[in-house]
């Protein structure tokens, strides 16, 4: 396989990102400014070390960003993961068993209701 083939070759899973975040930065700190750290970055909804690298680069960090609360990320995942469950039942379906059309109209209308639920459930929160 020549290399431009590898390169237009379909890949499935996450993909890339531009800039990897591939540099270890340790930082000495004692408990007292560690405990204020890790609050000041769960007050913000970041991570610790988002937090670091935005208080670092920018010097400041923006409190208007929207973050999904948990709950969210969980129910829209979950919502998400039936939808596609859904789908897979159905052509499991089909290839042991036919559907009738009404059964597989169906499958096809719920699938698709959870998926606009679940994007319903992100706009709301936007």
């Amino acid at each position: 396989m020549t290399q431009e083939n590898k390169q237009t070759k379909n890949r499935s899973g996450r993909p890339r990102k531009e800039i990897k975040k591939d540099q270890f930065l340790a930082i000495k700190c004692n408990q007292w400014e560690r405990s204020i750290i890790e609050a000041k970055a769960k007050a913000s909804n970041l991570t610790i070390s988002e937090y670091l690298r935005k208080i670092g680069v920018a010097g400041k960090i923006d409190r208007r960003e929207k973050v999904f609360p948990k709950e969210v990320l969980e129910l829209t995942g979950m919502l998400n993961h039936l939808a596609a469950n859904l789908n897979q039942i159905a052509r499991i379906r089909n290839g042991m068993e036919q559907l009738s059309l009404k059964e597989l109209s169906e499958l096809k209308t719920r699938s698709g209701d959870l998926k606009n639920l679940a994007e319903q459930i992100k706009a709301y929160f936007q």
